[in-house]
């Protein structure tokens, strides 16, 4: 199967802070990149769905905004929850510049860390 991703992808598993009841309440993440993120989830999400996503990149910086979509659900085999492939489909102004400083962090070589 050809890898049909454009970015490189950083695992990432932390919660996801979703609204009471909603489809995103039980949902953790399990990778990153600049152009979107993997979840798991206990529910199906609707494909093409869209929701608005805060990204809490750190705890000292602002926040980056997008819009995501959802591009992909498939059952997880090990478990009854949901694997959901998410694309960031408008990435709102000033967090392009903040997306791409925390990646550019992401890729130093882990000799240059002193």
């Amino acid at each position: 199967m050809k890898n049909q991703r454009k970015n490189e992808r950083f695992n990432c598993l932390v919660p996801v802070e979703g609204k009471c009841g909603s489809l995103f309440e039980c949902t953790k993440t399990v990778d990153f990149s600049k152009g979107g993120f993997g979840l798991i989830s206990s529910q199906k999400v609707p494909v093409n769905k869209e929701i608005a996503i805060q990204i809490d990149l750190s705890q000292k910086a602002e926040p980056a905004f997008v819009v995501g979509r959802v591009k992909w659900v498939s059952r997880a085999l090990d478990s009854g929850n949901y694997r959901i492939g998410i694309s960031f489909e408008d990435v709102l102004k000033g967090s392009k510049t903040r997306l791409d400083d925390y990646f550019r962090e992401k890729k130093i070589p882990i000799e240059a860390v002193v």
